[in-house]
């Protein structure tokens, strides 16, 4: 089929933590013959941080970001067998989501994709007129990345036809292990942006852990953190590139993944982080969060913890030996059973079985 996708940006990770999400889910729904367009916006620098070329498994259409250019790009939704709209592209949201609705042909399959499914519901909830309550008879499916039962139960009480979660998950082709990189060398990692319902869980499970282990090193990676002050023993990175996420993930003892706080709530909202350490080999330590069990297996392979003194304790206590143990563990668990090929499997079947159901009915009315 020919999917017209209209997301934040395919080529650049920059502020955009769903670069590797789209990546690895159209990679493999193209490999299964879906030929895909990604328009996204010249918006946020992004463009000058391109950490990917275009790839041969996507067209990619790069749109300034004014109005006049969305409602061109809009309008080529009306050659597609599958419009997406995602969440969160940050340019003109509402006018792209109306307006490719309203673009698609007839017989288009119509899909919200929503990789941030917390802050969209409580978007909703606050505001009767959003965009997606007028878009939402239009829709044939939302799709989520994370949020489980919680997230269903809401959209379905939106009016949602259906919503099915197509969690993050593990592109081996790009997250593997490597060898350790100096550069990255430290007791304990976190990678990510400084964010408003991100930055308590950060003082909390990454700063604390910190300032109760001074003889320890600890590094941060991500955008925003320049102007916070930070434990002498916190070294901190800036953006780190996607192609140099592997060695980030490898080259410490452990590395940590902290849910923002809307993730944490709903649960079952693995983030990429978690794959992408996993596929390294890393030994990963993250935040408690209901439905974790269903990627990994707390203790053998994954350490949790409930707050800094948690963490703390982990890092004082990991040996390299466990540490090696606990990130092979998940290393095999990941590319096992979430993996963007059973990702890509989940939604090429949405398609075919939407496809089919509409020509049977199609049939069954010309019989008629």
């Amino acid at each position: 089929m020919k999917i017209a996708f209209y997301g934040s940006s395919l080529l650049s990770s920059y502020w955009n933590g769903a670069a590797t999400y789209y990546r690895g889910m159209l990679a493999d729904l193209a490999r299964r013959g879906h030929r895909i367009t990604f328009y996204e916006p010249d918006a946020f620098d992004r463009q000058s941080h391109r950490d990917i070329d275009p790839p041969d498994w996507a067209e990619v259409q790069v749109y300034p970001a004014t109005i006049e250019a969305a409602r061109a790009v809009i309008a080529q939704a009306a050659q597609a067998d599958v419009v997406v709209k995602a969440s969160g592209v940050g340019v003109f949201d509402d006018e792209l989501l109306e307006g490719v609705v309203a673009a698609a042909r007839p017989d288009a399959i119509r899909i919200f994709w929503d990789v941030d499914a917390p802050a969209t519901l409580a978007e909703m909830r606050a505001n009767p007129d959003h965009a997606l309550h007028r878009a939402m008879p239009a829709l044939d499916f939302v799709l989520t990345y994370g949020g489980g039962p919680p997230v269903i139960a809401a959209y379905e009480g939106f009016g949602a036809r259906a919503c099915i979660p197509v969690y993050n998950a593990l592109d081996s082709e790009t997250h593997h292990p490597v060898p350790p990189d100096p550069r990255f060398s430290a007791d304990l990692a976190f990678l990510g942006n400084r964010l408003p319902d991100r930055e308590a869980r950060v003082e909390r499970f990454f700063l604390a852990a910190a300032a109760r282990l001074p003889e320890r090193s600890f590094l941060l990676g991500g955008s925003g953190w320049e102007s916070r002050g930070l434990p002498l023993n916190v070294r901190h990175l800036g953006h780190v590139s996607t192609r140099d996420h592997n060695a980030f993930n490898v080259t410490p003892r452990a590395v940590l993944n902290i849910a923002r706080d809307s993730m944490a709530a709903f649960g079952f909202s693995p983030a990429t982080r978690v794959f992408e350490a996993a596929g390294a080999g890393a030994c990963l330590i993250t935040d408690a969060w209901e439905g974790l069990g269903l990627f990994l297996k707390e203790g053998e392979e994954v350490l949790v913890a409930r707050d800094g003194r948690d963490v703390a304790d982990h890092v004082a206590a990991l040996t390299p030996e466990r540490a090696r143990a606990i990130g092979e563990a998940a290393r095999l668990r990941i590319a096992a059973e979430h993996t963007y090929a059973r990702r890509g499997s989940q939604v090429d079947a949405i398609l075919r079985d939407e496809r089919e159901r509409r020509a049977c009915g199609a049939l069954r009315r010309s019989v008629a």
